[in-house]
């Protein structure tokens, strides 16, 4: 996968170089540029935004460094690509829309900073999309979080090919309770049916505590949670026992 990232600020995306996103692209799996669109600027002072139409607090981000600096990624890295600009009133990004961005060859991501964009960078873009409802300083931090999530889902980056399917969010439901050694901490003992050897029981507690903790923690999640039979029986008993 190819990734590229138009930020006027891109040491921020140093971090990009380390832990299992790091490794990934050391291993040839995924490339990933930033591009400073304030290098595109045609004025002297290089500024990239100006005063809004009709008045109103703030600055916007000018269309032009940004289409130039997109005719710049696009002759040298030809080819189809899915846009991503970062804006508060975009979708709200998540694990469906993660596995989605991962079946591409080509993204490019454009952080936004002050009040927004110029509308016209919108023509621009296959997707407008935000991390959630509150507001932010800029769209760089938003990006890392979406890359970061996205490459989970590319063959090879996570070291156990099971881990990014069994964790929260994966099949609509939140994770399980996970322990490790020693069994006994501090008198805060292992569930014994974890250390029993008796995989369908395991199976079965953790997809019982799985149900539990999403009916507590996130009831919302299982309004579109697609259920098995054995899922929705566990469930209408723990309602019971509630």
């Amino acid at each position: 996968m190819d990734i590229t990232i138009l930020s006027i600020f891109p040491r921020m995306f140093q971090a990009l170089n380390e832990s299992l996103i790091g490794k990934a692209q050391e291993r040839g799996l995924v490339n990933i540029d930033v591009v400073d669109f304030r290098d595109f600027t045609t004025n002297k002072q290089h500024h990239v935004d100006d005063t809004t139409y009709g008045g109103g607090a703030g600055m916007l981000f000018q269309a032009q460094p940004i289409y130039d600096a997109m005719e710049h990624v696009e002759a040298k890295k030809p080819g189809k690509k899915r846009v991503v600009l970062l804006d508060p009133a975009g979708k709200t990004f998540n694990t469906k829309m993660a596995r989605d961005f991962a079946k591409e060859d080509q993204l490019v991501f454009i952080c936004g900073h002050y009040e927004g964009f110029d509308e016209r960078v919108k023509d621009l873009v296959t997707d407008e999309v935000s991390i959630g409802d509150y507001i932010l300083t800029g769209g760089e931090l938003p990006t890392m979080s979406m890359i970061d999530a996205t490459l989970r889902f590319m063959p090879g980056v996570l070291g156990n090919s099971f881990s990014a399917e069994e964790e929260s969010f994966s099949n609509g439901l939140l994770e399980y309770p996970q322990y490790t050694k020693p069994a006994d901490f501090r008198g805060k003992k292992v569930p014994e049916v974890l250390t029993s050897g008796d995989h369908e029981k395991i199976r079965l507690w953790r997809l019982t505590q799985a149900l539990k903790k999403t009916l507590e923690r996130r009831p919302d999640l299982l309004e579109t949670a697609k259920l098995t039979d054995e899922e929705k029986k566990l469930l209408r008993e723990i309602r019971q026992n509630r």
